[in-house]
C-alpha cells in the first residue's frame, strides 16, 4: 500500500507509491491504473506548484490526462504531454531540493522502447519529491515529532536505593 503525506500548505495528501507497483497494476488493470495514476501525479504536484506559490508544477492535471488519453489518437498531445510531466517532476524536484533529477533523455527513451520501466522511473523520482525535507514525508514525521508527547512519569520511590548508572 502506498504511504500518503501531506503536502505542506497544501492541505491535500500524495502517495509515495512502489515502483513496481506502478506498472504491474498497470499491466494487471489493462492500463485503467494508468489513467488514475497520471492524473493523480499531475494533481500532486499541482497541489504543491499551488502550496509553493508557483505554477510551474501544472495546474490543469485533467488536460495532462485528456492528453495522454484522447490526445493519443493523433499522438503528438500524448508526447508533449509525457515531455511536460516529466519537466513537472524535474522542477518538482528543484523546488524540494531533491539531487540528482530526473533525466528527461532517459525517461523519454524509456516511454518509446519500454513504458512499464518509464512508469516504475517517474514514480521513483517523484517519490523522492515526497521524501524530500519539507516537501512531505520528513515534513509530516518533522510535525510530529514536534508536537507534545506524553512523558513518562518516574516511578515512585520504594524505599530501596537504586546505585546510578554508571
Amino acid at each position: 500500500m502506498a504511504e500518503e503525506v501531506q503536502i505542506p500548505g497544501a492541505g491535500t495528501p500524495a502517495k509515495i507509491r512502489n515502483i513496481i507497483a506502478v506498472p504491474v497494476l498497470a499491466i494487471i488493470t489493462l492500463g485503467v491504473y494508468l489513467v488514475v495514476w497520471w492524473y493523480k501525479i499531475n494533481r500532486e504536484m499541482a497541489d504543491l506548484g499551488r502550496a509553493r506559490n508557483t505554477d510551474e508544477l501544472g495546474d490543469s492535471p485533467g488536460k495532462s490526462l485528456l492528453a495522454v488519453t484522447l490526445g493519443a489518437l493523433i499522438i503528438v498531445p500524448a508526447i508533449i504531454s509525457i515531455v511536460h510531466t516529466a519537466q513537472r517532476i524535474q522542477r518538482a524536484q528543484r523546488l524540494s531540493g531533491v539531487d540528482p533529477q530526473l533525466n528527461g533523455w532517459l525517461a523519454l527513451l524509456l516511454a518509446i522502447v519500454f513504458s512499464p520501466a518509464f512508469y516504475a522511473y517517474q514514480q521513483s523520482e517523484l517519490n523522492k519529491v515526497w521524501n524530500a525535507p519539507g516537501a512531505g514525508a520528513t515534513a509530516a514525521v518533522e510535525a510530529a515529532s514536534t508536537s507534545p508527547s506524553p512523558v513518562d512519569e518516574p516511578a515512585a520511590p520504594t524505599g530501596e536505593q537504586v546505585p546510578p548508572a554508571v
